[in-house]
């Protein structure tokens, strides 16, 4: 072989082809969630009304006004009536002469602190009863199912009105209610796939290395619970958000006097058509937020699907 043909063959030896990195299943469920803009805008809308209810107190101070203090002089016309945004109130007023964004700014705080630590709590109960009834089954499984039971047929509001009247309106106790009807939904989704984990082979190997069913289910079951759990707590957020509101606009949820979307609105039912904003920006805020919270669940259910085709490039 010559010189000049062993040079060429020299030229031509293949590159070595770059090591594979393996991902794992939260960075592929990132990724796929990355690629789904409706659930990224949605992430973003949710960012910025949880930073609007954090800054609140920044905005009445720049403002100047408290969102408990009246302003019956600027924040009413002579006839009475609340005024419509500009300098003073950039939304508007309310009845009472109230500045209107800085409520609706602290009401996001009430809606926000309620949505998520009722969802907390009702997924932490949830996941503890239902890994109890799936895993032990048997009459424990029987009871437990029958107390859920109950607890989905109680009508939500008839209890509410119930504890209100005996106890009086606050923010823990609305958590409470909240918290307690939505547990056994999650409960029950946690019950499902306990069950069918439970006869795995990684289960079957853990008992048969002498680990006790409560080390089983915290260590073993679960981490597999994290991707269903996770999707149900997201679409349970704007539920409780939204039924904190109802019990607000019916005069059951916070008291009236504490800035919240549904008692913005309940005290725009005589002004709303003299003061549309009243209506119509504690109302876009609500809408905003259960839309944007339910459009990142859907998001995060197809993220952490692995049969889900619908994210992938080209689809």
């Amino acid at each position: 072989m010559s010189l000049t043909d062993a040079s060429a063959e020299a030229e031509h030896v293949p590159e070595e082809a770059p090591a594979v990195r393996g991902k794992g299943p939260w960075r592929l469920a990132w990724e796929r969630l990355a690629r789904d803009r409706a659930a990224m805008v949605s992430l973003g809308v949710i960012a910025v009304i949880v930073l609007l209810a954090l800054l609140a107190p920044v905005f009445a101070a720049i403002t100047g006004h408290d969102p408990q203090a009246q302003f019956p002089e600027t924040g009413l016309t002579p006839e009475g009536l609340p005024v419509g945004p500009g300098s003073d109130f950039w939304l508007g007023a309310d009845s009472l002469g109230r500045d209107l964004f800085i409520r609706i700014l602290y009401g996001a705080r009430i809606s926000l602190l309620v949505g998520l630590l009722s969802t907390l709590l009702a997924t932490v109960f949830g996941i503890v009863a239902g890994m109890v009834a799936g895993f032990y089954g048997g009459w424990v499984d029987g009871v437990l199912a029958r107390v859920l039971d109950v607890v989905l047929s109680f009508p939500y509001l008839l209890v509410a009105i119930v504890l209100v009247a005996a106890l009086g309106a606050s923010v823990p106790l609305m958590i409470f209610v909240i918290a307690f009807f939505s547990f056994a939904a999650m409960a029950r989704v946690v019950r499902g796939q306990t069950i069918a984990y439970k006869e795995r082979e990684f289960i079957e190997a853990a008992r048969s290395m002498g680990a006790g069913k409560v080390r089983t289910m915290f260590v073993d079951v679960v981490p597999n619970l994290i991707a269903p759990v996770t999707v149900l707590a997201t679409l349970l957020i704007p539920t409780s958000i939204v039924f904190e509101a109802t019990l607000s606009f019916l005069g059951l949820g916070v008291d009236p006097r504490t800035a919240s979307w549904g008692a913005i609105l309940a005290d725009s039912v005589d002004f709303y058509r003299v003061a549309p904003g009243l209506l119509v920006f504690p109302a876009l805020m609500l809408l905003l937020t259960t839309l944007s919270f339910n459009l990142l669940g859907d998001g995060i259910r197809d993220a952490l699907d692995p049969r889900s085709d619908r994210l992938l490039p080209g689809k």
